[in-house]
């Protein structure tokens, strides 16, 4: 399967909808959001996107409550601020990053076969022991100037980066 990965989108609609059409070319078929969307009012940028969407909160997410519905109207799941998605074979783990001796317990505990986190707006991609972790960077380009998001391959576990 080929996973989409993003994070950081910091309510950046022209940036965001820029990665719907990237994801939807490459035909991915889930998309993992690794937290701070920040306003509901970005959930219909998604709404074109083709592939189901799994979430986390970010650090600064305010309105949750209203992120979460908004969400829920297509059909995407926002759960909280910790992730766990199985698929096939293959142990995901998602948190937004700012928690950060949570996101290297996972890391070091290696009890699953990839970690997926944003907040740092860097992208990032290592192993550790048999651990794939993932940072796609920032899909909103404030911080670093790059907007980023990543391409996963469960079956290889290869990580690409795509420039926006």
């Amino acid at each position: 399967m080929l996973l989409g990965i993003m994070a950081d989108t910091h309510d950046r609609l022209p940036l965001i909808d820029e990665a719907v059409a990237q994801l939807n070319e490459r035909k991915v078929e889930l998309v993992l959001h690794a937290g701070d969307f920040i306003a509901p009012f970005v959930v219909p940028r998604f709404k074109s996107l083709s592939a189901n969407l799994i979430g986390v909160f970010g650090n600064n997410d305010g309105e949750r409550e209203g992120l979460k519905k908004r969400f829920e109207e297509l059909n995407a799941q926002i759960r909280g601020r910790f992730a766990e998605i199985n698929i096939g074979k293959v142990k995901i783990v998602m948190t937004h990053g700012d928690e950060e001796e949570l996101s290297r317990s996972l890391v070091k505990a290696q009890s699953f076969d990839v970690v997926v986190y944003g907040h740092t707006h860097e992208v990032k991609t290592y192993r550790k022991g048999k651990t794939l972790v993932i940072n796609p960077g920032e899909t909103c380009g404030y911080l670093t100037g790059k907007s980023t998001i990543a391409l996963l391959n469960t079956e290889t576990l290869k990580v690409e980066i795509i420039y926006l």
